[in-house]
C-alpha cells in the first residue's frame, strides 16, 4: 500500500507561523549587527589619542585622584577600546 504526503491546506499551523516570524524579526538584529561592524572596521583607533588617554590617566594617579585598582581598570578599558 502507497502512502502519501501529508498536505496542509489553507492557513499555517503553528510551527508555520512561528517560523515565519522568526524570519521577519530576525533582520533587524542582523541589518544592525552588520552597521556596527562596519562602523567599527571604518573607525580605526588613533594612537595618538590612546596616548594622550593614557598620560592624562597616569597624571590622575600621581596627583592622588585614582587609586591603583581604579587606574587599573581604566587602563585595560582605554586598551581594549
Amino acid at each position: 500500500m502507497l502512502l502519501r504526503p501529508v498536505v496542509r491546506k489553507g492557513r499555517p499551523g503553528l510551527i508555520g507561523r512561528m517560523a515565519g516570524t522568526t524570519v521577519v524579526v530576525g533582520l533587524p538584529r542582523r541589518q544592525k549587527a552588520k552597521e556596527q561592524q562596519a562602523g567599527e572596521a571604518e573607525r580605526p583607533a588613533a594612537p595618538a589619542d590612546l596616548i594622550a588617554q593614557l598620560k592624562e590617566l597616569g597624571a590622575l594617579k600621581e596627583q592622588g585622584v585614582l587609586t591603583e585598582e581604579e587606574f587599573a581598570a581604566q587602563k585595560a578599558r582605554i586598551l581594549d577600546a
